[in-house]
């Protein structure tokens, strides 16, 4: 009889947000009042890089600008931890909220504030709440300007804040006038029917049980043969954090399962391989 081997596992994208509790949209803490919260970014992130040294794993961390500036100790320590180092914005503005020129200018200092902290200018980028939207596509050509090689900010989704219904569910590259980027969406599986369901970490594996992720996962990654994009912040394992969203929604999609979070995390990275970003979906044709 034949010997039979396992397929090689699929290595997926893994990436981290790095922002504090009092950063996401659906906090909406006013940006005069950041400097008088107690900061837990460095706690928070660092129980993150401890939870990936565990298992070896090097994956793409997409930084606030703010927190760079803030705690340039914290970005030295992912940089010469080895993980891949990305751009979340400066002050955590949605995109379709900015003028062009504004998005450049919160971009561009973010960057320099990144680069002051590690030395390494980012090539990724992540919008805040994935807001790069049919309202916002400019966005990427501005990207491709500034020199970025990917981004990670379309949600092939239909979502009351987000999305881009109909994109590509894989990564794929973009044409802009700069020239093109690599889009990489975070992971979805398509549902009978034809709806698109989200899979890909943040809010959806907190909230939902683990395994809706792992058979998501198992489905884009041997039923497709494709590898997925999956996401999470280091608030999401701090459960100590002051609760300072208002209304029933916002407060159940930020703070609802925290206590589970790590748990998940550890399960996921057990289960599953991981590396970076532009590791999993190499950009052609860029320098």
């Amino acid at each position: 009889m034949p010997e039979v081997r396992e397929a090689a596992p699929v290595v997926n994208a893994l990436s981290v947000d790095v922002e504090d509790y009092f950063h996401p949209t659906e906090v909406a803490a006013p940006r005069e009042r950041w400097p008088d919260y107690p900061s837990r970014v460095e706690e928070a992130t660092g129980r993150t890089l401890d939870l990936l040294a565990e298992r070896s794993v090097k994956c793409t961390f997409f930084i606030l600008g703010w927190v760079a500036e803030r705690h340039p100790g914290l970005i030295r320590r992912i940089a010469e931890a080895g993980h891949e180092i990305g751009c979340h914005s400066y002050w955590h503005r949605l995109v379709y909220d900015l003028t062009l020129d504004e998005f450049r200018a919160d971009t561009q200092q973010a960057c320099e504030a990144i680069e002051a902290a590690c030395g390494i200018r980012p090539r990724m980028y992540r919008a805040p709440s994935y807001s790069i939207t049919k309202a916002s596509w400019w966005a990427l050509d501005v990207l491709a300007e500034l020199g970025f090689t990917h981004d990670s900010s379309v949600y092939p989704i239909l979502h009351d804040r987000y999305g881009v219904p109909g994109f590509s569910r894989h990564a794929v590259e973009v044409a802009t006038g700069s020239g093109a980027l690599m889009e990489a969406p975070v992971a979805t599986v398509r549902l009978p029917g034809g709806q698109v369901a989200p899979i890909g970490g943040g809010g959806y594996l907190r909230l939902l049980p683990y395994r809706y992720t792992a058979a998501g996962l198992r489905r884009v990654n041997y039923g497709e043969s494709a590898a997925a994009c999956l996401y999470f912040h280091p608030w999401e394992i701090d459960r100590g954090q002051p609760r300072l969203a208002k209304g029933l929604i916002a407060r159940w999609r930020t703070y609802w399962r925290l206590d589970g979070m790590e748990d998940k995390l550890r399960r996921l990275l057990r289960e599953f391989s991981f590396a970076p970003v532009g590791e999993v979906f190499p950009a052609a044709g860029r320098d």
